[in-house]
C-alpha cells in the first residue's frame, strides 16, 4: 500500500485535493492532503516566528515522520514543488517517489522568485504592499486553463493570501534532485515546455515526464485523469 502525501500550490490548502484523495483511497491506498502553515484553515495559526520556506518544509517532513509514513509518494503542485523537493531529500528511505505537478523545483541557493527576472520586482512589491503576503489570483487569471466557471469560482473563493517569505527565502539542498526517483507532470495549456531546470533533471534515468492536456490546476480541471496518473506510478 502506498501513502500519498499531497501538497497544493500557492494560496491553496488541503481542500484543493478533495476530488483526488477519494480516488486514491478507493484504490486501496492511504492519502494525506496537507495545508501548509499560514494558508486556508491554518491562516491564523500562531507559530513561534515568521512563516518562511523552512516552515513549509518542516510541515511536510513532520507530518511524514509523526505518522511514521513509509512507501511515500510525495506530490507537490506549483509553488509547493519547492518545499516538497526539499522534504523529499530529507525523509530518506521513507520516500518511494516524488511527483511534481506542473511545479517549480528547488534549486540550491535560489528562491521561488529567483526565476522571475521580469516579474520578481512586481511580486516582491505586491508582497510588501499586502502586509507580507502574496494576494490570491483573480478570476481573470485562470482564463485559458481548462477550467469551468464553477471551478474558477471555487478556486477564487477558497484561496487565501500566501506567506511572502516562503517565496523569497532560498532553498537548501544537500544533493542533486536528479538522484531522487521522480515524475514531472507537465500541464500543456499552462506552458508546453518544462522549465530549463526541469529539462536538465529529466536527463536523469531516475526522472520521467508525463504530459496532461490541461491547465495549471489539474486537480480541478482533470482530477480523474490526475488520479489515474498517480495510481499508475
Amino acid at each position: 500500500m502506498t501513502r500519498f502525501v499531497l501538497v497544493a500550490g500557492a494560496w491553496l490548502g488541503s481542500w484543493a485535493w478533495d476530488e483526488v484523495v477519494p480516488e486514491l483511497r478507493a484504490a486501496g491506498h492511504e492519502a494525506y492532503a496537507l495545508t501548509l502553515s499560514g494558508l486556508a484553515e491554518r491562516r491564523d495559526e500562531k507559530r513561534g516566528g515568521p512563516i518562511g520556506l523552512e516552515s513549509h518544509v518542516r510541515d511536510i517532513v513532520d507530518t511524514i515522520e509523526r505518522q511514521d509514513l513509509r512507501d511515500v509518494v510525495l506530490v507537490g503542485h506549483s509553488y509547493s514543488g519547492i518545499p516538497v523537493g526539499q522534504a523529499a531529500e530529507r525523509i530518506g528511505d521513507r520516500l518511494s517517489r516524488v511527483v511534481f505537478v506542473d511545479s517549480n523545483v528547488p534549486v540550491d541557493g535560489e528562491s521561488f522568485v529567483s526565476g522571475w527576472p521580469d516579474g520578481r520586482a512586481a511580486v516582491e512589491a505586491s508582497i510588501a504592499a499586502s502586509g507580507g503576503f502574496w494576494p490570491p489570483l483573480t478570476a481573470a487569471d485562470f482564463a485559458g486553463q481548462g477550467l469551468t466557471d464553477a471551478q474558477i469560482t471555487r478556486l477564487v473563493s477558497g484561496s487565501t493570501p500566501h506567506p511572502g517569505a516562503t517565496l523569497t527565502d532560498r532553498a537548501r539542498l544537500e544533493r542533486s534532485l536528479a538522484e531522487l526517483p521522480a515524475t514531472y507532470i507537465k500541464c500543456l495549456l499552462d506552458w508546453p515546455e518544462p522549465s530549463p531546470e526541469v529539462t536538465e533533471l529529466l536527463k536523469s534515468e531516475n526522472w520521467r515526464l508525463v504530459e496532461m492536456n490541461t491547465g495549471h490546476w489539474p486537480m480541478f480541471s482533470q482530477p480523474h485523469e490526475l488520479s489515474r496518473i498517480l495510481l499508475g506510478l
